[in-house]
């Protein structure tokens, strides 16, 4: 049986609709994280048809660690100033600054990367995979596998996101789509470390971020 508490809770964690929620609990015979995965393929396919709007409006988010050691500076756009001042939309972009002190991604997307540095890479990984022993007929396999691991790397959409790490970044972005009912893009960042490019005494900067998050 299927009671007004379930759907409650449901709609607390997912943000959809009341009558989304009932359909989604009934749906998956009352199974609260089958209903969550119902939710999130409906709405991850309704924010897809967003995702061609165009993005004008947003914040740029001005976030600050570590009194001053770390800074990030992070331009997310919308569709309306209406959302752009919304706390669900302040939120977001607050994590997505976050993520980029902790985890210090060089590119928004993959499709950034300069081709010379893919090239770069590719070599690197390829002499890595060959002093391996690897055969040579599977050595351009692995590269393009360990590629795939360097893009989660260096992209802030394809990292895992530090608050939960199940989901990528871009992941989150979508599930705001869905539930915001808009377009969202992240355009533009720049992160700044203290006394980056000195030599001097390393500090895990990135740790202190996340254990911050954590608390």
């Amino acid at each position: 049986m299927i009671t007004a508490e379930m759907v409650k809770e449901l709609r607390e964690r997912t943000g959809a609709g009341m009558m989304d929620c009932k359909k989604a609990l009934t749906e998956t015979n009352g199974d609260m994280d089958k209903a969550i995965d119902y939710l999130r393929e409906k709405g991850l396919a309704a924010a897809a048809k967003k995702a061609s709007r165009v993005a004008s409006e947003g914040l740029v988010e001005a976030y600050i660690h570590g009194g001053g050691r770390i800074g990030v500076l992070l331009e997310v756009n919308c569709e309306t100033d209406f959302v752009a001042k919304t706390d669900g939309f302040k939120a977001l972009v607050r994590d997505v600054a976050m993520q980029i002190a902790a985890a210090n991604p060089i590119y928004v997307a993959r499709q950034e990367v300069p081709e010379e540095v893919l090239n770069h890479e590719r070599e690197i990984l390829r002499a890595q995979a060959l002093n391996e022993g690897k055969p040579a007929h599977i050595v351009e396999k692995m590269i393009e596998g360990r590629l795939e691991k360097y893009y989660k790397e260096v992209c802030l959409l394809e990292q895992p996101f530090i608050k939960d790490p199940d989901k990528t970044v871009s992941q989150l972005i979508t599930e705001s789509i869905a539930k915001i009912g808009e377009n969202i893009s992240v355009r533009r960042f720049t992160r700044y470390q203290l006394g980056e490019g000195i030599e001097k005494k390393a500090n895990d900067f990135a740790a202190e971020v996340m254990a911050a998050v954590k608390k």
